[in-house]
């Protein structure tokens, strides 16, 4: 019972966090900073879940292969490679330095 009461008030409190925004905002525009600031946000919430799926399991820090895989993700865009590409180079430096 008390689960289902919690759940149904986060539930409830999400949809009124979400709607809160275009309603109070309406048709106006945001201000030069926020507007940055929201474009710019899915890609810093991305990379922070890459980095914690990466290095961390459970409540530890862990450096094993998958580090290496990200590395060579990285440079591989850095590079300007396509994304595709990029991920089948993760895939093969992380396989690479498995089985080593």
């Amino acid at each position: 019972m008390t689960a289902t009461v919690v759940l149904i008030g986060l539930a409830l409190g999400t949809y009124a966090l979400k709607s809160a925004v275009p309603l109070l905002v309406g048709g106006r525009e945001l201000p030069e900073v926020l507007q940055r600031m929201a474009n710019l946000l899915p890609a810093a919430l991305l990379a922070a879940l890459v980095v914690v799926s990466a290095v961390a399991d459970d409540a530890k820090l862990v450096l094993d292969e998958r580090v290496v895989g990200l590395g060579a993700a990285a440079v591989a865009l850095a590079c300007r490679a396509p994304f595709v590409v990029a991920v089948v180079v993760a895939a093969a430096a992380t396989a690479a330095a498995r089985l080593l």
